[in-house]
């Protein structure tokens, strides 16, 4: 017998003995549960009969609090257990699929460390079947080759030597095969992992994580940390699992979900990672788009734009020969220079247009207006606008209410006078009559309320003010037809997203941020595909908070980006601490397909293509629209009989994605994505370049790739968007002449 089948049984018997371990932690759990539970009613009933509901006698409320530990102490415990057997029936299948042999400095015994996909240990023993993969010493699996390794333990460093590395594969709680590497993940897992259809939901990578990969999960020391990976490089993976490690251990005990906040591209997308964390063992953290914070922040006060309707806007005014003059002006308001002239409105409103005057209760003057503003003015604290004309407002009326008191006192004695008795001393909110008491207020509120929208309004409106503002900026050649058009969308009600962009930042700059108090960790995907002003809006709202930012700016699609981007970032975030990761290897398309996309981009990209060899892209020219419907039915039936299990047909527009969805879905079965209400599901679909931004499928089959869809350098990149989608198969139809990047 060979040392492999020797060792063979050793793992085997390892094995056996793991999953025996976790049947019988599981059952022993599952019988405590109804013990738990009861404990927990039995508590929550104490409570509920021994103490009052509502008291401000101190004793009393001690004692509530006595009752409320044990109820929260029996509800952990009871949620504990539940979790507990939730994550072990998730790795009873395969508890773990990576060991290494690791032998401490300065002692002589080999530790045996087995990595899953959480711990499972012995609570008599203490024997430690496997190690969470997330824990300090896992670490080195992913990190280091055989020799000297080192991971940081709650004690300090902690040094050693690597003496065996191995992989297994393990299904249905049976080892298939293992084998011994020196590097950190054998390329062979890759290509089995790689190799398989893609999922409606993005699966976890733990079994895959690469050194690099690895570096940016257990980063703790940076406040920012800034991640350009090129397509496919598993950047939103990452940052998932980042998160997760945070939540395990990266922060101490001081993070929990409810502290992160995720910003992804748009809701579908939101919909597509939504299941990682929880097979990571992690409850989902705040998932947001940056539509749901408009909404949320400008409390649904006008009727906006979302994201995906200012793409399809953009893309469809350059289509119909409207030119860039949209897209001109979402750079121009996105921009830094927007950002300094809204400050400079800002100051300007302070100082200039804000209609103090003497206040006068009765004929005595409470305040003068040159007193008023010089307390608004002397701002040392930084207090937001509003907050500080509330202030002023409080104060006024502090003072006017003895006055109130004094002249009540008067008519009670006129009357006390004419009618002999004593008038009913009326509430403070009527010692003027209502009228009096409306037109004083009235006068107050002129100087004392300052509405967001109508400062911004007041930008466009008011001649010239926005040149008085600008002066040393640089405006775009268009901005009189920027000011025009703003000034006639305005007055409609309707709200472009840049629009609401900066009314974002103008409400947050005047009235303060609370909505977003708890948030710790920021998590920003897509980060290419925002502006200046959008981060100097996440400084307000996550003023606080460590930030975690990816992005890819070759997939930036209406405006140009390169590294500089991530140097804006760096200066408006402005943390004590950060650092720029670079992610350039792609694991998400065969090989063909990353070679045909980098030919696409037309741009020098240091990527570098994992090695998983399948068929060449297809670019098929047909000489009719129905002709090549066609086609792509035989396609779509095709790739399904052939075993893959999704489909992307991807349109330039959403337009087009209706329009083709109208033509095929009679012939086909086909779903239409839509942006705000679609999810990914196994079959086939339909959608636009734009939307399919992050998602992969099995294969992707662009509708129409000819010249007259793509054919600019912004059509480009969303035709480079939409090939990157592919994982194994990727077909491109084209009536007429093809698109010249092809």
């Amino acid at each position: 017998m060979d040392s492999y089948q020797l060792e063979l049984i050793e793992e085997t018997a390892h094995l056996d003995k793991t999953v025996a371990f976790v049947k019988h932690e599981i059952q022993t759990r599952s019988d405590d549960l109804p013990i738990k539970k009861k404990k927990l009613l039995a508590a929550r009933k104490d409570m509920w009969e021994n103490t009052v509901h509502f008291s401000d006698d101190f004793a009393r409320l001690t004692e509530i609090n006595q009752y409320l530990s044990e109820v929260n102490a029996q509800t952990a415990n009871y949620v504990n257990t539940l979790h507990r057997i939730d994550m072990y029936k998730k790795m009873i299948g395969s508890p773990y699929f990576g060991r290494f042999n690791f032998t401490e400095d300065g002692l002589d015994h080999v530790d045996k460390i087995y990595v899953g996909l959480c711990n499972v240990i012995d609570p008599k023993t203490h024997q430690i079947y496997v190690y969470d993969w997330r824990a300090p010493i896992s670490g080195i699996f992913y990190r280091y080759e055989l020799g000297p390794a080192e991971y940081h333990a709650p004690m300090g460093v902690i040094t050693g030597n690597v003496s065996l590395k191995r992989q297994y594969k393990i299904q249905n709680s049976e080892l298939k095969y293992f084998f011994d590497c020196s590097i950190t993940i054998n390329d062979e897992i890759l290509q089995e992992i790689l190799s398989r259809n893609s999922s409606p939901k993005m699966r976890n990578i733990v079994e895959t994580i690469q050194k690099e990969q690895d570096l940016i999960i257990r980063d703790t020391d940076n406040e920012l940390l800034i991640v350009q990976g090129s397509a496919g490089s598993g950047k939103t993976s990452v940052a998932l699992h980042r998160v997760a490690y945070l939540l395990y251990d990266g922060l101490g005990p001081n993070i929990s979900s409810n502290n992160v906040i995720l910003i992804s591209p748009n809701a579908i997308f939101s919909k597509y990672i939504s299941s990682v964390l929880p097979e990571l063992g992690e409850e989902n953290v705040v998932q947001t788009t940056f539509d749901d914070i408009i909404a949320s922040v400008l409390e649904n006060r006008y009727k906006t734009e979302t994201r995906p309707m200012q793409l399809e806007s953009i893309i469809h005014s350059r289509d119909m020969g409207a030119g860039d003059a949209r897209r001109r002006s979402v750079d121009f308001k996105g921009s830094r220079t927007f950002v300094q002239l809204l400050d400079r409105l800002l100051w300007h409103y302070a100082h200039r247009m804000i209609p103090f005057e003497d206040v006068y209760f009765n004929g005595v003057i409470v305040e003068s207006k040159e007193e008023l503003k010089n307390r608004f003015l002397n701002n040392k604290a930084g207090i937001p606008m509003a907050k500080q004309l509330k202030r002023l407002e409080n104060m006024v009326m502090e003072k006017v209410y003895p006055l109130r008191k004094k002249r009540l006192k008067k008519l009670e004695q006129v009357v006390q006078r004419s009618e002999g008795h004593d008038l009913e001393i009326r509430p403070y909110s009527r010692l003027l009559s209502m009228k009096e008491s409306k037109i004083f207020m009235n006068r107050l509120y002129r100087f004392t309320r300052i509405d967001y929208w109508h400062l911004y309004k007041v930008l466009f409106n008011q001649r010239g003010l926005l040149h008085e503002l600008a002066q040393g900026l640089a405006l775009p050649e268009e901005i009189e037809h920027i000011i025009l058009d703003t000034k006639h969308i305005l007055e409609n009600g309707q709200v472009p997203q840049e629009d609401c962009t900066a009314l974002l930042y103008l409400r947050l700059r005047v009235e303060g941020s609370d909505f977003y108090p708890n948030i710790k960790q920021v998590v920003i995907d897509e980060a290419q595909d925002y502006y200046p002003i959008h981060y100097e809006v996440f400084k307000l709202l996550f003023g606080n908070a460590r930030y975690t930012v990816l992005g890819d700016i070759f997939q930036s699609v209406e405006k140009a980006a390169d590294n500089s981007l991530y140097n804006h970032i760096l200066e408006i975030l402005n943390k004590r601490k950060a650092a720029k990761v670079f992610l350039n290897k792609g694991y998400r398309s065969s090989y063909e397909i990353n070679s045909f996309t980098q030919k696409l981009l037309g741009a020098k990209q240091d990527t570098i293509s994992f090695e998983r060899r399948e068929e060449e892209p297809a670019v098929v020219h047909k000489k009719t629209p129905e002709l090549l419907d066609r086609a792509v039915i035989h396609d779509i039936e095709s790739f399904i009989a052939a075993g893959f299990e999704s489909v992307a047909v991807i349109c330039k527009t959403q337009q087009e994605a209706k329009f083709v969805h109208l033509k095929l879905k009679d012939l086909t079965k086909i779903k239409l994505i839509r942006p705000e209400t679609g999810a990914i599901e196994k079959g086939v679909s339909i959608m636009s370049s734009y939307m399919a931004k992050g998602l992969e499928f099995d294969v992707v089959i662009v509708y129409d790739a000819g010249k007259q869809k793509y054919s600019s350098e912004f059509d480009r990149k969303l035709l480079y968007v939409a090939c990157t989608r592919a994982l194994h198969r990727l077909t491109l139809y084209f009536t007429g002449e093809k698109s010249p990047f092809i």
